[in-house]
């Protein structure tokens, strides 16, 4: 992209009927604040700046183009607020005497953060990061630009302003994986929140806008992200500390918020007062363990909450260890329940005659629920083998075979652990497990099932998913000095594609032979995805040169 003078600054599309785009209506007249790079500012001879998206805690958002990849993406800008700024006419960040030092300091998180977010590029909830560089006294992080909606906005849209649980199963559960992976590595979320969960047109969930840790607790020099709701006990200033479990927290905060349609009441009034209410209508149509999953990830104290996102998923599946728990443990069960006033008003106010019932209370309801729930499935049961006291000659003879419609077990992002701990899916079907390598699918992830989704089947059918081992690798070996045929054969007995580069040859060569020295991109000894492209420089025929005397008659 050369000429960018008559291109929106929003979204790049060329503008038409002067400054308002008629693609996105932005106003390419309206003044960008100094403080900000201005748009059409270039940065690393490729990153065209665009409009400014956001400035959150730690971070400009920018709208660009980038000229190498021919795409549009978003630069994040290291300029913590209050912190630093930009003075006019000058590209280089401006520091405040007194927080040079932290600066710095929150510089090397942010670069050391987003680095980290590179290399989870495949992961499906992360929108994808490709660039890391530092410029103008600061450090940039360039990420794709996915066409997306917020969580509150999609939930907004539906006319009750929630949806159900098999919904919100397949948007949330992904999830899961990806956040158990930041985890893994060192990273807390810290600000996850509905406008912060994004549907993308591929019909993934994703996480955005990720702060450097030091940016989500109040203790800090940054300016604090709170969410009303969402925002964990733990950071606010306090004795508790961040960890998994705080994501856990503002991750069940979400799914309250999808299934309910409401916010819950902010960790600080829960401290003075822990209740959350649930209507009874709508409680009715939330299973009892998904309640029960969101009891223990919305435990006010981050020791008492649910602590791994291991444990949050087979609490969301009701897999049958933690069912096993609970039934062995009724404390834990009171613990995690979520209250329900039986005349509830409203929410978030309910009348003053209703106070909040005993523990005795409560374990009373708790038991009355469970003989409830046995006599339902004892009435079933009786229904089913045609009534107590019937002769046998009065039932159906012909017992009928029960069908079920296959799942999508793909397209949500399902683990083996989340289909292995579906009860009622291993009741339905004979499912097993298969591994292989997958370029374009995460480790872990179930990418492919014998038996098309949606398809009608008898009870007991068996059904073989693949399981993703993430891309195969193999070691570059060196064939410098190898024959070109040779060579070839090697590398493409390994998976590899192979290509060649001619070499000019000094006679001392022989001919198509690769280069023995740096012969080889990637060069031998990496650690390579198998099916990438490996570049052979080959030396070609020899040169020589014959000089003609025309002197001579």
């Amino acid at each position: 992209m050369n000429d960018i003078d008559n291109l929106c600054m929003n979204c790049f599309k060329e503008l038409t009927d002067g400054s308002i785009c008629a693609n996105c209506g932005y106003d390419n007249d309206i003044q960008v604040d100094m403080m900000y790079l201005q748009p059409k500012t270039v940065l690393a001879d490729r990153y065209i700046i665009g409009a400014v998206l956001a400035h959150e805690s730690d971070a400009a958002v920018y709208a660009a183009y980038d000229n190498q990849l021919d795409t549009l993406v978003n630069i994040r800008e290291f300029l913590p607020k209050g912190m630093a700024n930009r003075l006019e006419g000058n590209l280089d960040v401006h520091v405040r005497e007194r927080f040079k030092s932290s600066y710095e300091k929150y510089k090397t998180s942010f670069i050391n953060l987003w680095t980290t977010i590179i290399k989870m590029r495949n992961l499906s909830a992360v929108i994808p990061t490709f660039d890391v560089f530092e410029l103008n006294g600061t450090a940039y992080a360039v990420s794709e630009s996915m066409d997306s909606i917020s969580l509150r906005e999609f939930l907004l849209r539906n006319p009750d302003g929630n949806i159900l649980w098999d919904q919100a199963r397949l948007m949330f559960m992904p999830v899961l994986t990806t956040l158990e992976v930041l985890h893994s590595n060192g990273i807390i979320h810290g600000a996850i929140n509905p406008d912060n969960l994004v549907l993308c047109r591929d019909g993934k969930v994703r996480l955005k806008s990720f702060c450097i840790s030091e940016a989500n607790t109040s203790s800090s020099d940054l300016e604090f992200n709170v969410n009303d709701g969402y925002t964990a006990l733990e950071q606010y200033d306090n004795n508790h500390k961040m960890c998994p479990a705080t994501d856990i927290y503002a991750f069940s905060a979400c799914i309250f918020r999808a299934l309910v349609g409401q916010n819950p009441p902010d960790a600080k009034s829960r401290e003075a007062n822990d209740k959350l209410m649930i209507p009874n209508s709508i409680a009715e149509k939330i299973p009892t363990h998904i309640i029960k999953a969101l009891g223990g990830g919305l435990q006010i104290y981050p020791e008492k909450r649910t602590q791994t996102i291991d444990e949050f998923r087979e609490k969301l599946n009701a897999a049958p260890a933690v069912v096993a728990a609970a039934a062995n443990n009724p404390e834990v069960v009171e613990r995690d329940m979520i209250e329900e006033e039986e005349h509830y008003k409203g929410y978030p106010e309910y009348d003053d005659m209703y106070k909040p019932k005993s523990k005795g209370f409560k374990i009373a309801v708790t038991v009355l629920v469970i003989l409830i729930i046995a006599a339902v499935i004892a009435g079933v049961y009786v229904v089913k083998n045609g009534g107590i006291g019937k002769h046998q000659s009065e039932q159906t003879t012909a017992p009928v075979l029960e069908t079920y419609s296959v799942p999508d077990f793909v397209s949500a992002g399902y683990t083996q652990s989340d289909i292995e701990n579906n009860g009622a899916w291993n009741e339905q079907f004979k499912i097993s497990f298969v591994a292989d390598y997958s370029k374009d699918v995460e480790e872990g992830i179930v990418f492919k099932q014998s038996v098309e989704a949606g398809q009608t089947v008898d009870k007991g059918a068996e059904i073989l998913l693949t399981v993703s081992k993430g891309v195969k690798t193999a070691q570059l070996p060196d064939v410098g000095g190898m024959s070109l045929e040779e060579a070839t054969k090697k590398l493409e007995d390994l998976g590899f594609k192979v290509s060649t580069v001619e070499v000019y040859n000094d006679g001392g060569q022989t001919p198509n032979t690769v280069k023995a020295n740096y012969g080889m991109a990637p060069a031998a000894g990496e650690e390579i995805a198998v099916g990438e492209e490996i570049i052979l420089q080959v030396y070609g025929e020899s040169v020589s040169t014959t000089h003609f005397d025309d002197t001579q008659e």
